[in-house]
């Protein structure tokens, strides 16, 4: 047993110096008050206007991007689960937007929106269509769709990726019996492949969402937050307060409100799940 301990400890001492200690620093910098401690930093963030509305911002952008991506990556999952030429290769293209860096991602789609030189504008412009309004980020209304279709390219192949595995984890019986039985394949999906997939869609769903709700490279390359407070998130609002104000006791604070915020979310999703079990 002693001796197993002394193995232990290399792993004991890296964790705390690496997770451990950090986490505590951070919790005791956000108690950081220009009179000492307090939490003074968390009660000002129910009073701060742009607190809030990029907390609302980051929820929009997660509703928004999941609610494409996720039909989306479970269509092309069952579409990649038949067999047919050229399977392996169209599968293959598909996961590639996920293999780029996000960045490159961004910077890539910053030049193809471009609204003077871009390749999308361009291509309009020689279909005959009138392209001097379509700004993509430079108007408030264009902004949010246009870093979730960043968004969307880039991470629907994730979720397509996991439903994959877990159709062609499924046992193929059931299905068999179905179809001996004369079900429809709408029957088939609707109460075979959805209700034994719930778990792999349950799994996708919480992380792809938990990675949303801290999104910040992407939407910092392609519009730093902008026109104006349009695409502003929480991570970018931290940013802003912590490396451009200075103020890394307040930034500290928003840091474990959307922590908090993430888990009472990921929380309520899986408690949902318990109580309508497939």
């Amino acid at each position: 047993m002693k001796q197993g301990r002394i193995w232990l400890a290399p792993a004991v001492v890296a964790l705390a110096a690496l997770s451990i200690y950090p986490l505590l620093f951070a919790i005791e910098v956000s108690l950081r008050t220009g009179s000492g401690y307090g939490l003074d930093n968390y009660f000002r963030l129910a009073r701060d206007r742009f607190f809030l509305v990029s907390l609302g911002q980051t929820l929009l952008y997660t509703t928004l991007a999941l609610a494409v991506e996720f039909p989306l990556g479970l269509t092309l999952a069952l579409l990649v689960d038949r067999e047919f030429r050229g399977r392996r290769l169209l599968r293959s293209i598909l996961l590639i937007p996920m293999l780029l860096p996000p960045v490159v991602v961004a910077v890539i789609w910053r030049l193809i929106l471009n609204a003077e030189f871009g390749v999308l504008n361009g291509a309009l412009r020689s279909l005959g269509l009138d392209t001097s309004g379509l700004t993509w980020f430079g108007s408030e209304k264009s902004a949010m769709l246009s870093v979730v279709l960043v968004d969307v390219w880039e991470w629907t192949p994730f979720l397509f990726l996991l439903l994959l595995a877990g159709l062609q984890g499924l046992p193929v019986e059931p299905f068999e019996a179905a179809r001996i039985d004369g079900a429809s394949p709408s029957q088939v999906f609707l109460r075979l492949t959805l209700p034994m997939l719930r778990p792999v869609i349950a799994v996708a769903v919480l992380l792809r969402g938990m990675d949303l709700l801290r999104v910040f490279d992407q939407i910092f390359i392609l519009t730093q937050g902008g026109p104006g407070f349009a695409t502003e998130t929480v991570t970018l609002y931290i940013y802003r307060t912590a490396f451009r104000y200075w103020n890394f006791g307040y930034a500290a604070a928003m840091s474990f409100v959307l922590l908090a915020a993430t888990t009472v979310i990921a929380r309520a999703f899986l408690r949902l799940l318990r109580q309508h079990p497939a």
